[in-house]
């Protein structure tokens, strides 16, 4: 008997009852969202190659169902069927193919039932031993495809998470010495409150300007911060042209009562700065800010002093000095990296400070085209000189 041509002119009930199958069992989930041509994709071939072995018992033919097969494998991987869903898929087309065989199987001879239904169920194994290659393989190569994602998506997120930190590192750092001058000058208003009765007197006026002074600027800085997060990621520079002798002594007002409460001596010399320059008045304010408030906290006892002066070729310069502890030579090379502290930082938690001012101070400094210069010694005292043009251009710091 030809099972050979039986088969395909069959091959097309076979195709549509083994589909209808599919679709109809209830474990097979992953049909729930394909169309008829999605899951008949390579089965015709199958049944091709089935038929010809069928009419010559050419075992050759088996590289055509192999390469059925392997198709049919990455397919239903990409599909997204389970293992069991595969097997169950294949069952259904051993019985499809048996039941419209059926009646032809009973009017052929025991030998060739015998060797159809041995065709038949070696065709259908090595379909299925093939297709499970192909889609182990398939599976083998998303997840290392999807490890290799997840390791891209875990380093942005780690420099995700870092950024943030740093920003709120940065925050943290640049809203501490605001918020003390706050407290303190509060602190000393209430003490002058209880001690005397007067109100409304020149003294009381004047903290409680430092107070809202202070104030105000800590709102600009953090309405910068969240400019920063909400935005373009960018800081611009607003250039105006301020007088800056005025800016020294608002930064000395915010930082005296750090002084104050260490006994040191703060000295400043504005003689010889320029009458105006153009530039960031906050961000200049930030700078020196730190860099006073870095002093103080590595000087025991002794002095602070800042001074300005006018230099050549259009620039102008603030210097920072202290009496304290001095740096190594090696401390200096990395003194304005991140989260850098000096080997003979304080120990206290209170004074330590987060390691960025000097980093802060740095990148502030790029920004509006200045250069800064450290010179120190072991307990000896440091100094710092930042050296800006007098008018300066527009730039964005990311």
């Amino acid at each position: 008997m030809d099972f050979s041509t039986i088969l395909n002119q069959k091959r097309e009930t076979i195709i549509e009852q083994w589909i209808g199958a599919v679709f109809e069992d209830q474990q097979i989930e992953a049909t729930n969202e394909l169309t008829f041509n999605a899951v008949r994709n390579s089965l015709p071939r199958i049944l091709e190659s089935l038929a010809a072995m069928l009419a010559n018992d050419n075992l050759e033919n088996f590289q055509v169902v192999d390469e059925a097969s392997l198709e049919h494998g990455i397919i239903r991987a990409e599909q997204g069927f389970e293992p069991a869903e595969i097997a169950r898929e294949y069952r259904l087309l051993r019985s499809v193919i048996f039941s419209a065989l059926e009646i032809d199987l009973v009017q052929a001879s025991p030998k060739d039932v015998l060797w159809a239904i041995r065709l038949i169920d070696t065709v259908i194994d090595e379909a299925i031993a093939r297709c499970f290659d192909s889609y182990t393989q398939s599976r083998i190569e998303e997840l290392e495809k999807l490890k290799t994602q997840m390791q891209l998506t875990n380093q942005e997120l780690t420099r995700l998470v870092r950024a943030s930190h740093d920003n709120m590192s940065k925050l943290t750092h640049e809203l501490k010495t605001p918020l003390t001058s706050i407290i303190g000058y509060a602190d000393l208003f209430l003490r002058q409150q209880q001690k005397d009765d007067t109100k409304d007197s020149y003294a009381h006026l004047e903290s409680i300007e430092r107070v809202l002074r202070n104030g105000r600027l800590l709102l600009r800085l953090i309405n910068d911060t969240l400019q920063l997060q909400q935005g373009d990621g960018q800081i611009k520079l607003k250039l105006v042209e301020i007088t800056p002798k005025h800016l020294i002594q608002s930064v000395v007002e915010i930082v005296e009562p750090l002084v104050r409460s260490k006994g040191l001596e703060l000295n400043v010399d504005c003689d010889r700065a320029p009458q105006t320059v153009q530039t960031d008045p906050l961000r200049l304010q930030q700078i020196v800010t730190n860099l006073l408030s870095n002093a103080i906290r590595y000087t025991e006892s002794g002095y602070v002093a800042v001074s300005m002066e006018t230099l050549k070729d259009h620039h102008w310069s603030i210097t920072v000095r202290d009496s304290g502890m001095g740096m190594t030579q090696d401390d200096q090379k990395r003194i304005f990296e991140p989260y850098f502290r000096a080997s003979d930082a304080p120990t206290s938690e209170t004074d330590r400070g987060t390691g960025l001012g000097l980093a802060v101070v740095s990148q502030l400094v790029a920004l509006m085209q200045g250069e800064i210069r450290v010179s120190s010694q072991s307990n000896q005292g440091s100094t710092f000189t930042v050296v800006f043009p007098i008018e300066q251009r527009e730039t964005t710091f990311a």
